[in-house]
């Protein structure tokens, strides 16, 4: 495994859930974006893109097929427009039918890039929210949010900008209502959720 992908590897299977959108022209062809559906133990959906050249789009034809996805979970700051600022896609290198279970893995390892910030739910559960750089192979870091939870909330929670972390966890996918004054609309945000984190 090069170190690109021991810094940032994520493996994820789910339902292709929509048309694939152009997103923008990468160095030798077209990206485009694709929703996929993967299914949670509780039953509930994470809504991921994924962004792929056009030239692996063919070999998943097809609404609703099931696919396996590897590659890296990739930041973009969207400086235009209307909605989230911090868009977080997965970039795949390798994309293709399967008849496996739903799958949902990533290994990332980054530095804190801001303070953390420690809370509980009204249930009691505890959270802390990191905002972690990953660097990229070549040039430039993707900055993703992180939410710790439990026992890795209290270690996170100590943990100092510059400090060096790695993690086990998912992507997520979380609806919520954003207010803009007078009226609201309905957002995603994507996160991920660290089931276990260590620093160093």
């Amino acid at each position: 495994m090069n170190a690109l992908r021991e810094n940032n590897h994520i493996i994820i299977i789910g339902n292709a859930a929509g048309k694939a959108e152009f997103s923008h022209m990468g160095a030798r062809e077209a990206i485009y974006r694709l929703p996929v559906a993967v299914e949670r133990l509780s039953g509930t959906n994470d809504e991921l893109n994924v962004l792929a050249p056009e030239s692996m789009l063919r070999e998943i034809e097809g609404d609703g097929a099931r696919i396996f996805v590897e590659g890296e979970v990739r930041s973009f700051n969207n400086r235009f427009g209307a909605g989230a600022k911090l868009v977080i896609s997965v970039l795949a290198r390798t994309l293709c039918r399967t008849g496996l279970d739903y799958r949902n893995e990533l290994e990332l390892r980054g530095v804190v890039v801001k303070a953390p910030v420690y809370r509980k739910t009204p249930m009691g559960r505890e959270i802390t929210d990191l905002l972690v750089a990953s660097p990229r192979e070549h040039r430039g870091s993707d900055y993703l949010p992180v939410i710790a939870w439990g026992a890795g909330a209290v270690e996170a929670a100590d943990y100092s900008v510059g400090d060096i972390i790695t993690l086990h966890g998912r992507l997520q996918s979380r609806k919520y209502i954003k207010n803009l004054g007078e009226t609201s609309e309905e957002r995603t945000a994507f996160e991920i959720s660290a089931g276990e984190i260590l620093r160093g």
